[in-house]
């Protein structure tokens, strides 16, 4: 079951997604706000798979409230206004629909979403211990078999990633949230929007940064925290 979330300061808008979702099978609305504010409360307590947001809300945006999320579900905005679909993508939002949305429109949304998931449990790595673990990555038109205790970071850039290993880099038309929810928890770990980094790579850090191998990266302020509490658990 996909649990869904709306948050949206239109009622007409609201209850158009959920009329939508209610004739998708294995789709349930588990909330509907109409602030990000409550949307937000209710996120603190609760795991979602896929949220519609709107952009331009009372108090806080869209945008505001995913920059805010340190675990980031799926999302898909919905909002009368196109300028801010640079900014959306930006965050790896799942789609962008403009208002007045048709049902053809949504549910082209669900059929990404679907195929995501699909893809997700199609292409899980393959590893009988840690250090055999592998995942394939496409690159150029090939798919390439990539190590993971060979991975030192990942950058993300827009609708690419650069895979940097011990042997070289990779470019992989990829995007970083997708990496993000692949690699295992306990050998990963994102400090920042544009960076993932390899646990066991990590030389020094500070309060901003951290150094793999000859590389500095920063760390970014809403990822500080998740870094951080990593961290505790490798600390005598």
């Amino acid at each position: 079951m996909t649990k869904c979330l709306i948050i949206d300061d239109e009622l007409p808008a609201r209850a158009l997604i959920k009329t939508y979702l209610g004739s998708v099978v294995d789709f349930e609305v588990l909330g509907s706000f109409n602030n990000a504010i409550d949307g937000l409360d209710f996120l603190k307590n609760n795991c979602v798979d896929l949220i519609f947001l709107d952009i331009q809300m009372p108090q806080m945006t869209g945008l505001a409230l995913l920059k805010s999320l340190e675990i980031k579900p799926k999302v898909v905005f919905t909002t009368a206004y196109r300028e801010f679909a640079a900014d959306a993508f930006d965050l790896e939002a799942l789609d962008y629909l403009v208002k007045p949305i048709s049902e053809e429109r949504f549910m082209k949304t669900i059929s990404k979403f679907l195929q995501l998931q699909e893809y997700k449990q199609n292409s899980t790595p393959i590893s009988t211990t840690l250090e055999e673990a592998y995942i394939f990555l496409k690159v150029g038109k090939e798919q390439k078999k990539v190590f993971l205790s060979d991975i030192l970071y990942i950058e993300g850039l827009k609708d690419y990633i650069k895979v940097y290993t011990n042997e070289s880099m990779l470019v992989v038309y990829e995007r970083l949230g997708y990496m993000e929810a692949k690699l295992p928890e306990s050998r990963f770990v994102r400090i920042h929007k544009s960076f993932i980094i390899s646990i066991d790579k990590i030389l020094t850090y500070s309060n901003d940064t951290v150094r793999v191998k000859s590389q500095e990266i920063p760390i970014g302020r809403i990822y500080k925290q998740g870094f951080m509490s990593c961290i505790e658990q490798f600390k005598l």
